[in-house]
């Protein structure tokens, strides 16, 4: 009988979790392209201005109200005092994008703290955080914010606190939901057994294992954030001159739409196209990070 040779066949490198969530995201060519024109967006709003020839806040009094020109670099066109509005609504747009991101940070620290700490203790430490929630839902966002600018100004650092005081609510309810599964899992209870205090628990097994959501639904609050700074904005609450933000032009624009729709057209498309990439990408991550679908 002849001998039988046998043949090793080298078996596929396997993926981390990560890799494989890359991967299907750059699969997903909508949100792949939104992340590539949030990109170019972010990059213009916090180096566009420094590059220009142009600045924010200077008047050049031989171009008041000049349409969108490619003359003296006006690409956006200029105000009622001269200023070039392509340089204000960069600027106006990192004002926003620091809004919606900081916004962002604060609130989701507070939401995933909250959210874990009531999940995963449970019982009636769980219903009194969980009813406060409630209670804060019921309360007019909108006027308490209002009533806030109205108070204490309107600087840059009370709009972040301003607007994060409520933005970490939803994020909370989901951090609960997603803890209340965890909490039951093995690994769970083997910490458990080894004598792991809640706190470590909580810090160290349970808010990894949410980094998905978080970040997904993260990608939920940066938009939401930044529109709510531009209502602000509009209403006359947002920052104070000389600082801008998206809303201000808006707000600014929409008093001269007649006599110079440029004012308002420019920066609202900026907006729209920076909301819009947000939430492409925000579904894109969702889709890949999403293990029923691996």
């Amino acid at each position: 009988m002849p001998p039988v040779s046998l043949t090793v066949v080298d078996a596929p490198p396997s993926r981390s979790p990560l890799a494989t969530a890359a991967r299907r995201f750059v699969r997903n060519r909508a949100a792949f392209v939104a992340l590539l024109l949030l990109v170019v967006i972010m990059l213009a709003c916090f180096v566009g201005p420094l590059l220009s020839p142009n600045n924010a806040i200077d008047s050049d009094w031989s171009s008041i109200s000049l349409a969108p020109t490619w003359q003296n670099m006006h690409w956006f066109g200029t105000d009622e005092l001269g200023r070039d509005l392509l340089v204000r609504t960069l600027v106006g747009g990192r004002v926003s994008l620091e809004v919606g991101l900081l916004g962002t940070l604060v609130s989701g620290l507070i939401g995933v703290a909250w959210g874990a700490t009531a999940g995963y203790l449970g019982g009636r430490v769980d219903a009194v955080m969980m009813r406060i929630v409630d209670m804060m839902y019921a309360i007019p966002y909108m006027l308490i914010a209002i009533l806030m600018m109205t108070l204490f100004g309107r600087a840059f650092y009370l709009v972040v606190l301003t607007i994060s005081a409520f933005s970490w609510l939803d994020m909370a309810r989901v951090v609960r939901g997603q803890t209340l599964s965890l909490r039951s899992r093995e690994f769970i209870d083997a910490a458990k057994a080894i004598g792991v205090d809640s706190r470590s628990i909580i810090t160290r097994h349970i808010v990894p294992n949410l980094i998905g959501v978080v970040v997904v639904y993260a990608t939920v609050t940066v938009p939401g954030i930044v529109l709510t700074e531009s209502v602000l904005s509009f209403l006359g609450l947002g920052v104070q001159e000389p600082m801008t933000s998206w809303g201000v032009l808006i707000q600014d624009g929409a008093q001269k739409l007649e006599s110079t729709p440029w004012l308002l057209l420019c920066p609202a498309l900026m907006l729209c196209a920076t909301l819009y990439a947000v939430s492409f990408v925000g579904d894109g991550l969702r889709d890949a990070l999403d293990p029923k679908d691996r």
